[in-house]
């Protein structure tokens, strides 16, 4: 739900009104009622309520011909909702919704007046909108991810359309409830406007191109603020030489930013240690850990989304990768999987669960990669080292599919330290995992299982009696890791590397014993 369907709502009734000859007072009541009565259709959820708040704002003052009118409405409405709600003030969701208001309410005219010097006048009132909506809301987006669209105000534009028909007949399907056909007709027919703005999101999101990285927090909000009013005055302003001086300083921050990303990486790249054998890549919750022998390199799992795992790619300046393991098909360890299709060799993988999993593993092995399923007592070779797939076991009734049947892989026989990985498994496989006495050693490294939940057997982790525990985490509403699992590994006198306190943790041996390094921060 959008503040630009209950706009629409309004609108429809606004003009309805009017067609009946009601007078203006009359015909803004008929739009305020009908929004809240939509309000209500759709239900009454807080982003929905905000969503109506800000729309019945902008209505008012487009409709009252009076913008000035309109901000002083939002900026009353703002205040009295803080009131009300203090801690909307920490909602992002809230800050949008008001600079999206006040930015059609300012900017999209001077905007409209701005292109139409150089193009139609209808088709630079149509740019003008999601334009404006785009530079104030830019800034603010980069806080949530570190990310440009380049083509969000095409797609916008292009899905314009689409959307008053897809509302429209969404709210007359609704409203023809007590006449089933009729709603089914409707409903169908308002598909295909749904489906055109379905369509043009995912085709704009696949566009090569279609975005950008940016500078992440603060410094990334004021850059993009910048850059968005330099944008605006090069546009609106009628002044040449203001409008030459926006556009050199629109340059300058361009190339600051664009050349901000390499610069980072290399200064990254300077940072982690060239003796790496293991690396845990920081990358949310997730998992995400390299291996390295030689130069042979083995991935584990991909993290949640691509751009976290590229970047972790780039810090350890790895190109391909010669062994791909998905220990299991949860969005969490293998979201990042479309940055490795044509740069994996060997994707290793455990039970397929569906049609999509199925898709994606077709997707590297189309791109030149063996894909192979695994499970107990498979192994091979990476550099120097032996792996060995330690779990699940094959075709097994019990644990089909899922966490319970991740592959649990071992990396043994080399200078890399010894180490087990054991995806997500909980109390139970593990239980029968160390019964089935495929673990016969211990190990210096342990990847702790499932972002470090209270599910897990303790008896494992005195088995192991690991050295060093990786716990690949990130912000999460779990609670992971836990207090249990994070006394349990204490009490085995095991350090503890924790991805979301000490980013990327990478460890190697050598002479004096196995060597620990954290990009940030300390766990204790």
């Amino acid at each position: 739900m959008t503040g630009a369907n209950c706009a629409l709502v309004v609108g429809i009734a606004f003009g309805f009104a009017a067609l009946c000859g009601a007078r203006r007072g009359i015909r803004v009541t008929a739009g305020l009622a009908t929004l809240v009565a939509f309000i209500v259709l759709v239900s009454p959820e807080p982003s929905v309520v905000r969503a109506g708040v800000m729309a019945a704002i902008a209505m008012l003052g487009v409709l009252l011909g009076r913008i000035g009118a309109g901000m002083s409405i939002l900026s009353a409405s703002v205040c009295v909702l803080l009131v009300l709600d203090p801690w909307l003030a920490a909602s992002l969701g809230f800050a949008l919704s008001a600079v999206a208001t006040g930015s059609l309410l300012l900017f999209a005219g001077p905007l409209a007046d701005g292109m139409s010097r150089w193009m139609p006048a209808p088709l630079a009132l149509a740019l003008s909108v999601p334009l404006a909506a785009q530079l104030a809301c830019g800034p603010l987006l980069v806080l949530i991810e570190p990310t440009v669209p380049l083509v969000g105000v095409l797609a916008n534009l292009l899905a314009g359309p689409a959307a008053p028909a897809a509302t429209v007949l969404g709210l007359l399907a609704c409203l023809a409830l007590p006449f089933p056909v009729l709603a089914q007709g409707l409903a169908a027919i308002a598909w295909l406007p749904a489906a055109w703005i379905a369509g043009t999101a995912d085709l704009s999101a696949r566009l090569p191109g279609a975005s950008i990285g940016w500078v992440e927090g603060m410094p990334g909000l004021i850059a993009l603020a910048a850059t968005g009013a330099a944008i605006g005055i090069v546009i609106a302003a009628r002044r040449h030489r203001l409008q030459r001086w926006a556009g050199w300083a629109l340059v300058v921050i361009v190339v600051v930013v664009v050349s901000a990303g390499p610069f980072r990486t290399l200064i990254d790249r300077t940072r982690a240690p060239d003796d790496w054998a293991i690396a845990a890549c920081e990358v949310g919750q997730g998992d995400a850990v390299l291996v390295r022998s030689g130069e042979a390199i083995m991935l584990i799992d991909t993290g949640p989304e691509p751009a976290p795992l590229a970047a972790c790619l780039d810090r350890f300046a790895v190109d391909r990768i010669d062994v791909l393991v998905f220990t299991h098909f949860d969005m969490d360890h293998r979201g990042g999987a479309e940055t490795l299709v044509g740069r994996a060799d060997l994707v290793l993988h455990g039970p397929i669960p569906d049609a999509e999993a199925a898709a994606m593993i077709a997707g590297f092995t189309e791109s030149g990669a063996r894909a192979q399923e695994v499970s107990a007592g498979q192994s091979g070779a990476l550099g120097e080292c032996r792996w060995r797939s330690l779990w699940p076991r094959p075709r097994d009734p019990v644990y089909p599919y899922g966490n319970d049947a991740s592959v649990v892989i071992d990396i043994t026989g080399c200078r890399v330290p010894d180490a087990i990985f054991l995806g997500d498994l909980s109390a139970q496989p593990q239980r029968s995992l160390l019964a089935s006495h495929a673990i016969d050693r211990t190990y210096s490294v342990v990847k702790v299982a499932h972002h470090g939940s209270a599910d897990q057997d303790h008896s494992l982790y005195e088995g192991l009696d690991a050295a060093v525990a990786l716990v690949t985490v990130g912000e999460n509403t779990y609670g992971h890791p836990r207090d249990e699992i994070l006394e349990l590994l204490r009490e085995e006198h095991a350090i503890i590397a924790r991805t979301d306190r000490s980013g990327d943790v990478a460890l190697w041996r050598d002479g004096d014993g196995i060597r620990l390094w954290r990009s940030r921060g300390e766990d204790g």
